[in-house]
């Protein structure tokens, strides 16, 4: 009986590692959201810290003075889940409280939605001070990705 016992902790302890295995090898390999901005700001990395106040509007314009404009997307955006947690560290529906507030009390604005992440690098792009976010690497001159410097 004593040798079943073992013989069942190791096969148990055999397949958690290897769940564990696969499972931190899928994540690896997901794609990572990327911070954009216009080609306009001087930036080329930003502490997470530093992010969480832009895109919670408390920040509203970046150091040489030029009005900021945030856009995100939609919340049920796969993209701006992935991008609330994995980057900010915050859950979506705590951004929607902080911009319910501000909205709401009359102290700022919310940011601008947009429905995808090709509307958002267009509008990136074309606005001077903007920032967004999504998945994909782009090859524009007109906007620039941001090293997120984890804390």
């Amino acid at each position: 009986m004593y040798q079943f016992r073992q013989h069942l902790c190791l096969i148990i302890l055999i397949s958690s590692c290897s769940f564990l295995a696969v499972t931190f090898s899928v994540k690896s390999q997901a794609p990572e959201v990327l911070v954009v901005v216009n080609s306009s700001v001087n930036h080329k990395e930003m502490s997470v810290a530093q992010l969480r106040k832009i895109f919670s509007m408390r920040q509203t314009a970046w150091s040489n003075g030029q009005k900021i404009t945030v856009y995100v997307l939609v919340n049920q955006h796969q993209t701006h889940q992935d991008f609330s947690i994995k980057v900010l560290g915050m859950f979506p529906y705590l951004l929607d409280r902080i911009w319910n507030k501000l909205v709401y009390s009359g102290l700022g604005e919310a940011p601008i939605k947009v429905q995808s992440e090709q509307e958002m690098l267009e509008r990136v792009s074309q606005t001077p001070g903007a920032i967004g976010y999504g998945m994909r690497l782009v090859n524009s001159d007109k906007i620039s990705v941001i090293k997120v410097l984890k804390e």
